[in-house]
C-alpha cells in the first residue's frame, strides 16, 4: 500500500520549498528567493511519529497569470491536489494576504481534501501577525518559520492525524534515472512512458530543475522515473540554481538502478554526452543509451548501422553498451525501453557460481598466459563474485602490482563472451594471497 501523500501549495516565493527540505532532512528542493524555482512536483519520501507518509512540493500558484510556464506550473500543482491525502497551503507571514492568497484558498475549498493552512516566515509568534488569514476561511492558521525550523512539529502532527495508520512498504520498484543534455527530449520520454503529461514540457531549455521522482506499474512490475535536469558543460553553468539542478541530476544517477541516456540523433553523441555516460560507467549503473528524434533523420538501409558504428568509436570504454532508436514525440519503439531495462538490470543483477567462475577464469589463464614482468608473472589462485550491482568479480592473487590493465580487459571480455552482461559494468578486483 502506498504512503499517504501531503501536497505543499501556495503562490510563489512562501517558503514552501525549505519546509520540505526541513522535513524530509535533506536539502532536495531548491531553495532560492526568485518566483518559479521549483516548477515541477518533486516527491521525497519521510516519517513523523512513527507514520510513514510522502510528501511532493509545487510550483508556485499564479492563477491570474496568463504567462505559458505559470499556466504549467498550475496545471502541476492541480495534479498534486488531485493525488493526495492532505494539502499544506502556505502563506507569507510577513508580507500579509494578497489576492492570490485569496484564489488558491478558493481553488483548494473546490478540491474537498483536508487543509492545512501554514502561516510561515513567523519568527515570534503573536496572535496579531496571524489573526488576518482566519478571513481565508480554512480554519485554525498555524504558524512556522520553515528557515529556523519552529512549529513544524505541530503543522505535521495535524497532517498525520488525517491518516490512517498504515504499514511502510519498502520499495522494491526499479528505479531509473533518465540523463542527458538539456533539450534532448528527456522529460518528452518520461511522459510517454508514463502515459500522461507528469513533467512540463516546453521549447525552453532548462525547464526541468528538479529530479523528479514518480513511481508507476507496467506489465505487473513496479518502477521509480527519476526525470533529471539537463545537464549542461561546466563552463556554461553559471547560475547557482541550475548548479543545484545538475548536482541533483548527478545524485539520481547515483541512486538509480539503471539510467537512460537521451541523446538527440540530429547532434549525435557529443563530447558533453560522452561525459555523462562516462560519470554512469563510473557509478557502475547499467545504462541504456537511448537515441531520440529518430524520426527527424533521413534514413537509409544502412543508417542505423552507421549510428552503432559511431556509438562503438564514441563508447570504446564501454563496449558493453545496450542502444535504442526512439521518438518520443511520435512514441516511435518507446514500448521496447521498459523491457530493455527489465533485460540490463538482470543482467547486473546475474550471479555466476563459484565453481562456474573459477573453471572459466582458470581456462582462460590456461589459454592466455598473462605477461611476465621483472622476471615475475601473475598467479591467479581462485576467484569469486562478491557483489552484483554492477557484478564484481574478486581474484585472489599473488601480487595485485602484476595485473596489468590489458590483461584485466581480457579477463573481462573472457566474461562476457561466456554470460550475457551487455548493458552492464563488470568490476575486477584482486586481493593479495600469499605464496608465489
Amino acid at each position: 500500500m502506498a504512503n499517504p501523500l501531503i501536497a505543499i501549495v501556495g503562490r510563489p516565493n512562501v517558503g514552501k520549498s525549505t519546509f520540505f527540505n526541513k522535513v524530509v532532512g535533506r536539502k532536495i528542493s531548491i531553495t532560492d528567493d526568485r518566483a518559479g524555482v521549483t516548477r515541477d512536483r518533486l516527491y521525497a519520501d519521510s516519517e513523523w511519529r512513527g507514520k510513514a507518509f510522502s510528501i511532493v512540493d509545487t510550483g508556485g500558484i499564479e492563477l491570474r497569470s496568463e504567462d505559458t510556464m505559470w499556466k504549467e506550473i498550475k496545471k502541476q500543482a492541480e495534479v498534486a491536489i488531485d493525488t493526495a491525502q492532505v494539502i499544506m497551503f502556505f502563506v507569507d507571514g510577513r508580507e500579509g494576504l494578497t489576492t492570490s492568497d485569496y484564489d488558491v484558498a478558493d481553488m483548494l475549498r473546490r478540491s474537498k481534501k483536508p487543509v492545512i493552512l501554514v502561516v510561515n516566515k513567523i519568527d515570534e509568534y503573536s496572535e496579531e501577525k496571524v489573526f488576518e488569514f482566519y478571513s481565508l476561511g480554512l480554519g485554525e492558521p498555524y504558524a512556522v518559520s520553515a528557515e529556523h525550523g519552529t512549529g513544524i512539529g505541530d503543522v505535521l502532527d495535524e497532517a498525520v492525524s488525517w491518516f490512517e495508520k498504515s504499514e511502510n512498504v519498502e520499495d522494491e520498484s526499479i528505479k531509473i534515472a533518465v540523463v542527458g543534455k538539456p533539450n534532448a527530449g528527456k522529460s518528452s520520454l518520461v511522459n510517454k512512458l508514463l502515459g500522461f503529461e507528469r513533467s512540463i514540457v516546453t521549447n525552453i531549455a532548462g525547464t526541468t530543475r528538479d529530479a523528479i521522482d514518480t513511481k508507476f506499474t507496467y506489465d505487473g512490475r513496479n518502477y521509480t522515473i527519476i526525470d533529471t535536469a539537463g545537464i549542461r558543460k561546466k563552463s556554461k553553468v553559471e547560475d547557482d540554481v541550475e548548479y543545484y539542478s545538475v548536482m541533483r541530476a548527478f545524485d539520481a544517477v547515483r541512486r538509480a538502478d539503471v539510467c537512460l541516456l537521451v541523446v538527440d540523433c540530429a547532434d549525435g553523441l557529443t563530447e558533453q554526452d560522452t561525459k555523462i555516460i562516462g560519470y554512469v560507467h563510473e557509478q557502475g549503473k547499467p545504462s541504456v543509451v537511448v537515441m531520440n528524434k529518430w524520426d527527424l533523420i533521413e534514413k537509409d538501409t544502412n543508417t542505423i548501422n552507421k549510428f552503432e558504428a559511431g556509438l562503438k568509436e564514441d563508447l570504446k570504454f564501454m563496449d558493453y553498451f545496450k542502444s535504442v532508436y526512439i521518438s518520443a514525440k511520435t512514441g516511435q519503439r518507446t514500448e521496447k525501453i521498459l523491457s530493455i531495462v527489465d533485460e540490463v538490470y538482470a543482467h547486473a543483477h546475474h550471479r555466476i557460481a563459484t565453481g562456474v567462475l573459477n573453471d572459466i577464469i582458470s581456462d582462460a589463464v590456461r589459454a592466455n598466459e598473462p605477461p611476465s614482468y621483472n622476471g615475475r608473472r601473475l598467479k591467479v589462485y581462485y576467484s569469486s563474485q562478491v557483489a552484483v550491482a554492477p557484478p564484481t568479480i574478486v581474484l585472489f592473487v599473488n601480487s595485485s602490482d602484476l595485473l596489468h590493465f590489458s590483461y584485466q580487459r581480457f579477463l573481462e571480455n573472457v566474461l562476457r563472451k561466456s554470460f550475457d552482461f551487455s548493458g552492464t559494468p563488470i568490476k575486477i578486483l584482486t586481493r593479495e594471497k600469499n605464496g608465489d
